[in-house]
């Protein structure tokens, strides 16, 4: 403590006085100044490319995903699409706001390996004496923050375009307020879910701190503290019965940008809705032709511009992982438009518009779960093999077992997002041009992690499997409960009107 007198000492006394406050307000400032950079920045690059990455997600939804649905109908049901997939990007929109952020990326507690709790509902992600602009989420780079409402509204995209796609596979035969009920029931409890298995994971310096604590801890109560914390943040404890984090992330899965959460997801959703709504009055007997391709084809290319923000925005980064991301989708659609399109050449004879965009999305899907783990010659590769398989799917088997698919998204998103899955536990391998492992883990060996085929393949499948069980059984008995309720088809009638008159009052073009 200073305790100069200036009665005693005159002017010198006044000058050291001076001088050592001087000293004392450089070293306050210098430490605020050292607490303040020790704190991760967000980066105005990072997040200018998150912002633009979530508004081309938005563009896949609408108009993107509305028009390539739109013009694959019939002119009569039109509009119909239109309404459904814009009314589900808005509801979206307020449920994810008011809960389902929270249920997707919050700690649920004894939950949390299932779903995350209320925490975040209604965004209450203010900091502690802060306001919601100070929010920040870790992205997968060491000391990498980003703003938490641009990772909000990043993810909300996502959501909203995930139970869309759904729309697809019983067009042109649900009630509107069935569609809208099943919508808000399946969002909430499949799609949540799912997101929080998958996405939900600890910081990397989290997971590096718990690390580097349990290596210098000494044995005893200190060690087992130690062995515990890092157990809860690496989630290898298991989940049964753990509650410690999402059990997907302790199978060790892979899924860059939503090939089970997105794809797989709404794919098995459309098959079973499929299934449980019925027929199309008159599939099989009478030509149910798309009234326009020149708007699917308008729709294929937005949800092709689109989807740069899905795969290379899931970095959370302007880094190069997302300009992998980019150059992969790019490459993979490529090859699955010009797979597809020559495969049906040779089948067919003729070289169809609607072939070529429909390989163009299944390229699209194939690569999302790969696109920031593989490398460009592995999604090549993927590109053209996914297309013939999705093709005989929406061909083959949807003709051998007779179900009305009507824009065949079991075909092309499910099973495209099986394929992409998959493989993306091959393609990840340093061996065949991946990036390998990242394992935060491993300090002293710079994040590199170890990579076995067999033991990621498994991890690949169970994720397949799980979600294929949670949606698809989950699915059914939502469509049931609907059907219940409130009935999910309309009738004879207002289905041959055309569901743009029967349940809009409006049509899409005035003839």
């Amino acid at each position: 403590m200073l305790n100069f007198s200036t009665r005693r000492n005159g002017p010198k006394a006044l000058v050291l006085a001076l001088a050592g406050l001087t000293v004392c307000a450089g070293a306050a400032y210098a430490q605020d100044v050292g607490a303040r950079d020790a704190a991760p920045l967000v980066n105005k690059g990072d997040n200018a490319w998150m912002l633009i990455s979530s508004a081309l997600v938005l563009m896949m939804s609408i108009p993107g995903l509305a028009l390539f649905y739109g013009g694959l109908v019939r002119a009569k049901n039109m509009l119909s699409v239109l309404t459904q997939v814009l009314t589900i990007v808005a509801l979206v929109g307020v449920t994810w706001t008011l809960f389902g952020y929270s249920l997707a990326f919050s700690d649920g507690g004894a939950m949390t390996a299932f779903v995350g709790g209320f925490s975040k509902a209604f965004l209450s992600i203010a900091p502690e004496g802060k306001t919601i602009a100070d929010a920040t989420v870790p992205t997968f780079s060491n000391g990498v923050v980003i703003p938490e409402l641009t990772y909000f509204v990043f993810q909300m995209t996502f959501a909203m375009i995930t139970p869309a796609l759904i729309v697809g596979a019983f067009a042109e035969r649900i009630k509107f307020s069935a569609m809208l009920l099943f919508m808000f029931l399946w969002s909430t409890l499949i799609y949540l879910p799912v997101a929080h298995w998958v996405w939900y994971a600890a910081a990397p310096d989290d997971v590096a701190s718990a690390a580097r604590a349990l290596a210098a801890a000494s044995g005893g109560a200190a060690k087992a503290a130690a062995q515990a914390k890092f157990d809860a943040v690496t989630h290898s404890v298991g989940w049964i019965g753990g509650g410690l984090a999402p059990w997907m992330k302790g199978v060790g899965a892979l899924d860059f940008a939503g090939g089970t959460v997105v794809h797989i997801n709404a794919g098995i959703a459309g098959l079973v809705g499929a299934l449980v709504i019925g027929k199309r009055i008159g599939y099989g007997r009478e030509a149910l032709p798309p009234h326009s391709l020149t708007m699917s084809m308008i729709g294929a290319s937005l949800l092709w511009v689109g989807w740069f923000g899905f795969n290379a925005g899931s970095a959370l980064e302007a880094s190069a992982t997302a300009s992998l991301a980019f150059v992969n989708t790019m490459i993979a659609t490529a090859a699955a438009a010009l797979s597809w399109l020559f495969s049906e050449w040779t089948l067919k004879g003729k070289p169809s518009l609607l072939g070529l965009i429909s390989g163009a999305v299944a390229g699209l899907v194939a690569v999302t779960p790969a696109s920031g783990f593989a490398g460009p010659m592995g999604s090549l590769i993927l590109g053209l093999i996914v297309s013939p398989i999705c093709l005989f799917f929406v061909s083959t088997v949807k003709n051998r077992f007779g179900y009305d698919d009507a824009l065949d998204v079991f075909g092309v998103h499910c099973v495209g997002g099986i394929t992409g899955a998959l493989l993306t536990g091959v393609l990840v391998s340093p061996a065949f041009g991946g990036v390998g492992i990242t394992d935060y883990a491993n300090v002293a060996g710079n994040n590199i992690g170890t990579y076995d085929m067999a033991r990621q393949m498994i991890a690949q499948a169970t994720a397949v499997l799980a979600t294929l069980i949670w949606s698809g059984l989950g699915s059914a008995v939502l469509y049931k409960i609907v059907d219940l309720v409130i009935g999910l088809r309309p009738t004879r009638d207002e289905e041959r009107e055309g569901l743009d008159i029967a349940e809009h009052g409006e049509q899409a073009y005035n003839y």
